[in-house]
């Protein structure tokens, strides 16, 4: 069984409490911490940029102990803590006023800089792929029917990360950083509701485009002016903001390594002779902030190292992670790495995996790649049991 390490108020194991207190001078207050201390079990990492630090564990509500998600606010730099804390306190209130419409987390708590929200069993819509799967969208559109009848616009969901495909075949929306709430349905009010919808329609034509109506076409080729004008204006103004200023750039959660530096890294492991083919992934790192993670498919033993002096040696973008040789990549029909499924390897999100699988043999193959894993810092007891290795599955101050 794991040995689950409490959370710290800084955020690591209480071992660990002073030193990352003063790495960041920004503090949970002491209400939050003490919450956090007596109710909070850390996991895996899923997220951490200028305006928080996202992580999955385990909260102990009022009807026990359940899987949950904490966002904090104590590893934002002194410059981002007023978009931090504004966008904070938007998705707490839109958590609130959305407790028991089923289409998205529950918020379990919320103090002044940190909140707990409900884990979704379900993956995100760029991972889970749902080409085809008509009854997906029908149930996202009801979802985002009982946003907006409670007075809530999402205002993010042109991102596919921000749709989840839930472990039930079901529509979850995440992430209200962003969101609205109206006491009444004014004019603003429609044209967020009416962007909303459009969104979705267009995640729709990406994957079941046959099953969109006419009606639904008619709203694809009309964007509201709001839309229009932010397209022309204010969407280049943020990204300068962001991938300038804030110097990230939100590729599937991804961010800048994956979008520059991974292509760069996978021509230059290709270019090794022993090398079939290499897929690189993006992981929220506790230390890195953001880290990269290349399967090279190889039947070559003792590559790793020789990939590693050869990136070395190129002087290039600073190499991966982790490297892992194994025998062969999973792959689409069409024959590509599936790297939706090599992603939540990466992320140690490993429960997730197998409702992605097919058949027996799908699991089968991937169960030496699981085994094989390396991002055995970030650990916790979201094990699949037909994947994980009983030696696998501890949790300790120094492991991670």
């Amino acid at each position: 069984m794991p040995v689950r390490c409490p959370i710290s108020i800084a955020g690591s194991p209480t071992t660990y409490a002073l030193q990352r207190r003063r790495e960041h001078p920004m503090k949970l207050p002491k209400e939050d911490a003490a919450t956090l201390v007596a109710r909070w079990t850390e996991g895996v990492l899923l997220k951490r940029d200028v305006f928080s630090t996202v992580e999955r564990g385990r909260f102990r509500s009022d009807a026990g102990e359940v899987d949950a998600v904490l966002r904090r606010l104590d590893f934002v730099p002194w410059w981002s803590v007023i978009p931090a804390h504004h966008l904070f306190a938007r998705e707490r209130r839109a958590l609130a006023l959305a407790k028991g419409l089923h289409v998205g987390p529950e918020l379990l708590w919320a103090g002044r800089r940190a909140l707990v929200r409900g884990f979704i069993d379900g993956v995100a819509l760029h991972l889970a792929k749902p080409f085809g799967d008509a009854a997906y969208f029908r149930s996202a559109k009801l979802a985002l029917r009982r946003l907006h009848r409670a007075g809530i616009c999402h205002n993010d969901l042109a991102k596919e990360q921000n749709w989840l495909v839930g472990r039930d075949g079901q529509a979850y929306l995440t992430d209200f950083q962003l969101a609205a709430c109206f006491k009444t349905r004014n004019r603003l009010f429609r044209i967020a509701a009416y962007e909303d919808l459009r969104h979705l329609l267009k995640h729709k034509r990406s994957y079941a485009a046959d099953a969109l109506t006419p009606k639904e076409r008619k709203i694809l080729a009309r964007k509201s002016l709001v839309a229009s004008v932010w397209l022309m204006t204010g969407k280049k103004v943020y990204r300068a903001i962001t991938r300038g200023l804030f110097n990230f750039t939100d590729r599937e959660g991804g961010g800048r390594r994956l979008v520059n530096d991974a292509p760069v890294l996978v021509d230059l492991i290709r270019r090794n002779p022993a090398v079939h083919d290499t897929a690189i992934v993006a992981f929220a790192d506790r230390r890195t902030g953001v880290g990269l993670y290349a399967f090279v498919e190889a039947g070559q033993a003792g590559l790793e190292a020789q990939l590693r002096d050869e990136l070395a040696a190129a002087k290039g973008p600073k190499p991966p992670e982790h490297i892992q040789v194994v025998q062969a990549l999973p792959r689409d029909a069409a024959g590509k790495p599936r790297t939706e499924i090599l992603q939540l390897v990466a992320m140690n999100q490993l429960d997730l995996i197998e409702p992605m699988m097919r058949s027996d043999t799908d699991r089968a193959f991937l169960k030496g790649i699981l085994e094989q894993r390396k991002n055995l810092r970030d650990r916790f007891n979201f094990e699949a049991a037909d994947f994980a290795p009983p030696s696998v599955d501890v949790v300790t101050p120094k492991g991670g």
